[in-house]
This record gives C-alpha cells, structure tokens and sequence, in this order.
C-alpha cells in the first residue's frame, strides 16, 4: 500500500511538472503532504519551480576570486569548518572538503551579488542543504532568491526583524494551549531557545538529514513565517514535559533547546498547516508587536524602579504579570474571536488535520510579508 501510494504522487508530481503551463499549485500540494517530495531528485525538479527560479538560465559558478578582500570570508570560513556533522556519515574526507570549499563559493557569491544582504551564523546550515540535494551551480540560485524572500529578514544588518518574527512563538502557542503559555511566561523563558531552530530551518538541530530535508519541502512551498510556527508545535508536543518542568528560566531554557530527534514530523506538519490556517499572522500581528514594546527599556523601568526599592524582582514581576493576565482574560473575548470560532472556519473549508494541507491556504502570499508595516500598524 505504501509503494501503491509513492507510485502515485510520483506520478502525480510529474504530471504537474510535465503540464502546460506548469502547475505549481498542485508542486506545492505535493511539497505539503505527507512524505513531502519523496526523493532528492524530484526535489532537483521541484524546488526551482517552488521558487521561480529558471533552470535554463543559471548563474556561473563564482570563482576564486571571491575570498580576496571579502569581510565575510573569515567568518564563513570559520562556520563551514565547523559543519562536519552536516555532512552524510562516512563520506571521504577528499569529497566533503571539495564540499566545503563549494558551501564556502556559494556563501559570498550570494553576499557579492546582493550587498543589501548580510551573513549570519547559521545561514551556512542553510546553504549547506541546498548544496547537499542539488549540487552547487542549481544551489547557487536556489539560495540567491530564498535568501531575497524567505530568509530576507535574517539577513538585515539587525536583529529586530528576526526578533520579531520570535515574537509570533508566544502568541500562537497562547491560543492553543494557554496553560502551557502562562508557565513558559511565568519562568521568564522567552524565545531565545528557537533562534537556531528558526534560522537554521531547523537544519543546525536535526541529525537526520532525511527530516531536514522534509521540512525543507514544506517551508518552501508556504509562507515565510512557516517555521515559526513549526516551533510553536514542537513546544505543544512536549506539553507535558514542559508543565513537569521546574518553573524557572534555566530548566525551561535547556529543556526547550534540547530538541528531540525522535518527533513524529509528519503529524507536526500537518498540525503547523492547520494552525497557520487557524491562527493567520494577521491575527496575531498585535501580541507580537505589544511583546516587542513590553520588552523595551522604556515600558520596563516602572518594574525596574519599584524592584530597586524593594529588593526583590522576581517577586514584582511576577505579580505585575499576573496582575497583567487578569486584565487580558477580562478584555479577551471583546478583543478576539472565540476559539470555537476558528475551528468552524477550518471545518469550513474543508480541510483536515490528517490531511495537512491546511498550509495551502497560505501559498499565494508565500513570498512576501512586512514586519516593519506590521510594527507601522501596531506601535
């Protein structure tokens, strides 16, 4: 029955590509659910087309000369020096260092060509997959237009934009499982233990390349902000083993930044599509815009001045949080739609959990977004 079903989106996939024009919705169906692209040499035919990018006319490999004079080129070094473990197990030290030299090429001809860019540690894990699945000169573009959309914010000479998008983790989590919020806020956790899962696309914190690369497939074929909330469910997931946590930023920080290898990823897809789907960013623009102002030096002095005084920070924070959640409860059903409501919509539209195309409903918009208008909108 499993063979019956490859065959069939195999074939299916193929009938996308083969049509006229082809059908990049149907692609990123495909890319969606379950299994994703199946095999790295589909992915060799489908992720161009998941980016618009033309295989007819590529860039040429970038040469030497690159690392002459190049601010990056020490870092880059550096980082790609480090990525043995990116490398499949048991490949010939000659083949995975002629690799590297690739990874390294790629990295600044991508910076030379696009100096409104700027490199960050983590973007070479990125880089690295693309390498790995299609080879340098087709990773090469590839890479150039993922990092002028889906990665864009990454590479700002700021982190504000990244931060931002950090923001979204809370919220989402807020409205599927408040319990699970409130004690990740009451330890003072923050977010901070997604930043390499969220600029990696998790491809720092996964051992398997098989479920990087499954990943891969789905981010490509949906919003940017996808992998924000594939984070947020991660956390869902280890609900209970959150909760049995000691309730203290240490032991929620390391627990939370230990990922499991073991996850059951295609149930978490499909789960991130459907909340996508559920929970828009639209949504949720607002919670993430107001955790960004509450974090600012200027709305957190009255707690640092009264904890002057009083000796004991944990104490006034936390009742000011609390005190901060009654308000919210108070004001929340005026402010936002039932939760009831949300699923009645899914339902709706037809679409399933098991499924897991609930992402779909976000493939026109998936190359664009605006935290800065969103932060405009929200101060």
């Amino acid at each position: 029955d499993f063979d019956a079903k490859k065959k069939r989106k195999v074939a299916e996939i193929y009938q996308a590509l083969n049509s006229d024009p082809i059908d990049v919705a149907a692609l990123r169906r495909m890319a969606i659910s379950e299994g994703g692209l199946l095999t790295d040499e589909i992915r060799c035919k489908v992720w161009p087309k998941l980016l618009s990018v033309n295989t007819d006319d590529l860039p040429p490999l970038p040469g030497k000369e690159l690392r002459e004079d190049n601010k990056d080129y020490q870092q880059v070094l550096l980082d790609v020096q480090r990525s043995l473990r990116r490398f499949p197990p048991g490949m010939p030290d000659d083949q995975r260092e002629g690799l590297q030299e690739e990874l390294i090429d790629i990295i600044l001809h991508v910076l030379k060509r696009n100096p409104q860019l700027h490199y960050y540690q983590g973007y070479h894990d990125i880089v690295v997959t693309f390498l790995l699945v299609v080879g340098d000169r087709l990773a090469t573009a590839l890479v150039e237009k993922l990092s002028t959309h889906h990665l864009r914010d990454f590479m700002d000479p700021t982190m504000d934009n990244t931060k931002h998008i950090l923001n979204y983790l809370m919220p989402i989590i807020d409205q599927v499982n408040p319990e699970v919020h409130d004690f990740m806020q009451s330890a003072e956790v923050g977010t901070i233990f997604a930043l390499s899962w969220l600029i990696t696309w998790f491809g720092h914190v996964l051992s398997d390349f098989r479920h990087v690369v499954r990943l891969y497939d789905f981010f490509l074929a949906c919003h940017p902000l996808m992998p924000i909330y594939f984070a947020a469910v991660i956390v869902l997931y280890r609900e209970q083993e959150v909760l049995d946590c000691e309730c203290d930023m240490a032991s929620v920080h390391h627990l939370l930044s230990q990922i499991p290898q073991d996850l059951p990823y295609e149930t978490l897809i499909s789960r991130a599509g459907d909340l996508f789907v559920q929970f828009p960013p639209s949504e949720l623009a607002r919670e993430a815009a107001q955790q960004q102002v509450e974090r600012t030096a200027a709305s957190t002095f009255k707690d640092f001045e009264l904890a002057s005084v009083q000796q004991r920070p944990d104490t006034v924070l936390r009742q000011r949080f609390r005190e901060r959640l009654r308000g919210e409860e108070r004001t929340k059903s005026i402010l936002t739609k039932p939760r009831t409501n949300r699923f009645v919509k899914l339902a709706v539209m037809g679409l399933t959990v098991a499924l897991g195309a609930a992402a779909l409903a976000v493939v026109k918009s998936a190359l664009e977004w605006a935290p800065k208008f969103e932060l405009q909108i929200f101060p």
